[in-house]
């Protein structure tokens, strides 16, 4: 579904050129979940921006579907930290956003957002303005409006990051749950070993800056709602903890 074939990056700043990927090869299959991890500033958000089309690769090549990717696709949704909802569109405008952007006819507007919503448990909220929202209930929000346009490729970018531990454990159960149902591929980025190993079949290591892939672990235990209670799930965590501090002191900031 994903390739990125010796994929590098440079900026351009005040100070001069920054490199935040070198020479990065990737490969999602179709309806895999993948995750990428690895310490600040290696590039994990610039690999994710190369995977929507947002910004375009200094060398190499990106392709989705077997198509080279030349920019912005209809069938890619991202997900931001931040959730990027509008502050005066209350929860059923902003879920509903993207078909609404795509001039689709408003009564499958309704049926598509409202199923989403019920599904996501936030249909009664749905006059309420982001204000008025918890952290959780705006990534459902956010969530949903991603998935009202039925993508192939979800995209996230430290979703759960600021929320607290039994709310992000909640929706990451949600995404399992919502990845199983609509099988489409998605592609995360997180800091956190436990959440890399709970939704990454594919877990993906980066080095520090410039960013490159320094192990692939292999994940395919993952899938259960109630992997985080056994043994091979703290055995991975703690397989991955020790690959991290080994890239770590290999690649020191």
């Amino acid at each position: 579904m994903l390739n990125l074939d010796s994929v590098s990056v440079t900026y351009s700043t005040a100070a001069g050129d920054h490199q935040a990927l070198a020479a990065v090869d990737m490969t999602v299959e179709k309806g895999g979940s993948c995750v990428i991890i690895g310490p600040t500033g290696c590039g994990k958000t610039s690999l994710l921006f190369l995977s929507a089309g947002l910004i375009a690769p200094t060398e190499g090549r990106v392709s989705v579907g077997g198509d080279t990717l030349a920019g912005v696709r209809r069938g890619t949704s991202l997900i931001l930290q931040q959730h990027g909802l509008f502050p005066w569109k209350d929860a059923y405008a902003n879920a509903s956003l993207g078909l609404t952007l795509r001039n689709v006819d408003p009564r499958e507007v309704l049926s598509t957002t409202r199923k989403l919503m019920e599904e996501m448990g936030i249909w009664e909220i749905r006059k309420s303005l982001p204000s008025q929202l918890s952290g959780g209930q705006r990534q459902r929000v956010a969530i949903a409006r991603s998935l009202a346009t039925s993508p192939d490729l979800l995209l996230m970018d430290e979703p759960f990051s600021a929320l607290d531990a039994m709310t992000r454990e909640t929706l990451q159960d949600l995404v399992l749950a919502l990845w199983k149902e609509w099988a489409f591929t998605f592609v995360l980025v997180t800091h956190s070993i436990e959440e890399a190993v709970f939704l990454g079949k594919k877990i993906v290591v980066m080095s520090a800056g410039p960013g490159r892939i320094a192990q692939v672990v292999d994940n395919r235990a993952m899938g259960d709602h109630g992997f985080r209670l056994t043994g091979p799930f703290h055995e991975k965590c703690t397989e991955l903890r020790r690959l991290m501090e080994h890239t770590r002191q290999e690649n020191p900031a």
